[in-house]
C-alpha cells in the first residue's frame, strides 16, 4: 500500500491530534514510528511530522486535514 503526505506539522502534539482526528473520522493515517527507516524514531524533516494516509484517501484526507489544523492554529 502507497501512502501519501497530507500534512508537514512543526509541533509533535499537533501531529499526534491530527492522526486521531483523521482516524475518528475513518482515515487510515500512519502512527509515529510505522513509517521511515526501521529502527530510527523520532526522525523528522526540516518541514516537521509528516502526516500519511493511503494515496486513494489523501484527496478527502487533505480536506479535513487543512480545516482541522486551522481550527487548532487559531486566529
Amino acid at each position: 500500500m502507497a501512502f501519501e503526505t497530507i500534512a508537514q506539522v512543526e509541533d509533535l502534539s499537533m501531529a499526534r491530534v491530527l492522526v486521531v482526528a483523521l482516524r475518528a473520522h475513518g482515515f487510515h493515517p500512519l502512527e509515529g514510528g510505522e513509517g521511515g527507516l526501521p529502527g530510527v524514531r523520532g526522525l523528522f524533516g526540516p518541514r516537521g511530522v509528516p502526516v500519511q494516509v493511503p494515496e486513494e484517501e489523501a484527496q478527502d484526507a487533505t480536506v479535513l486535514a487543512r480545516e482541522l489544523l486551522k481550527e487548532m492554529q487559531g486566529p
